[in-house]
């Protein structure tokens, strides 16, 4: 980076600019990721769970990071992925590790939600259902 860039990001307009970049990205995220409307279905279901069961601040707190989480882990992947394709274009093995390693985070990263989502639900579906 050249130091004029770095001068300009130093300013509010170049501050502004940085946020209309990261949206644009979030933006082609949804536009082309199948996986971020599963995610997105996801965190509506849990988001709206935690509405009915009345949950408290410090589930939300949990809940929130861990949407967060997945959503992170699943961007950087679709990153690392789009970088992938551009720089190995044919089939290379050992691209195909890096995405593959990319992808297991991102299961990682699910299945740590699985598991903070069902420490928080799970005693408020007992309470629910069977009190």
């Amino acid at each position: 980076m050249n130091p004029q860039n770095q001068k300009n990001k130093l300013t509010i307009s170049g501050q502004v600019q940085s946020v209309k970049y990261s949206l644009k990205g979030i933006s082609i995220f949804f536009k082309n990721e199948y996986h971020a409307w599963i995610h997105a279905i996801a965190a509506i279901v849990v988001v709206a769970m935690g509405f009915v069961f009345g949950i408290s601040n410090s589930e939300w707190i949990w809940l929130v990071f861990a949407i967060g989480f997945v959503f992170v882990a699943e961007m950087l992947n679709t990153a690392i992925e789009y970088t992938i394709d551009l720089v190995s274009p044919e089939f290379n093995p050992k691209a195909g590790a890096v995405k593959d390693v990319a992808a297991g985070a991102v299961t990682l990263a699910a299945i740590t939600a699985l598991i903070i989502g069902s420490l928080v639900f799970i005693p408020h579906f007992i309470k629910y259902f069977v009190a």
